[in-house]
């Protein structure tokens, strides 16, 4: 999924705005940010960059149900940012996560691990 060539303002537009709101967030080595969305529904990942915005390096955002094998993922050369990515999960687990890129250097990866049940 290509960000547009109008770029989302914010991780809350990129998914969709409304009433999505930032419930977690996770910083990658000064590279990007990831930040966890829910809308009361939904969750939604973006990984916003917070370096060589612009410049199109590697990035990724992740989102799926703990254990299910469903996860969804963006993973691409962007200038700004990757996602969103999404899953509703009510009553379950989900596992989250992104990375970011130096121009020219190996994606640096986080995962959340089983997190955000209910």
């Amino acid at each position: 999924m290509a960000a547009p060539a109008n770029a989302a303002s914010s991780p809350v537009a990129a998914c969709g705005g409304g009433s999505y709101h930032v419930i977690d967030s996770h910083q990658i080595d000064g590279l990007a940010t990831i930040y966890l969305l829910y809308n009361g529904r939904t969750n939604c990942v973006v990984t916003w960059k917070t370096a060589y915005i612009g410049t199109k390096t590697g990035v990724m955002a992740a989102v799926g149900i703990w254990g299910a094998n469903d996860g969804r993922i963006d993973q691409d050369m962007y200038g700004y940012y990757a996602g969103p990515v999404k899953v509703d999960a009510p009553g379950k687990c989900i596992g989250w996560g992104g990375g970011a890129a130096k121009p020219g250097g190996w994606l640096v990866r986080w995962d959340s691990g089983k997190s955000h049940c209910g």
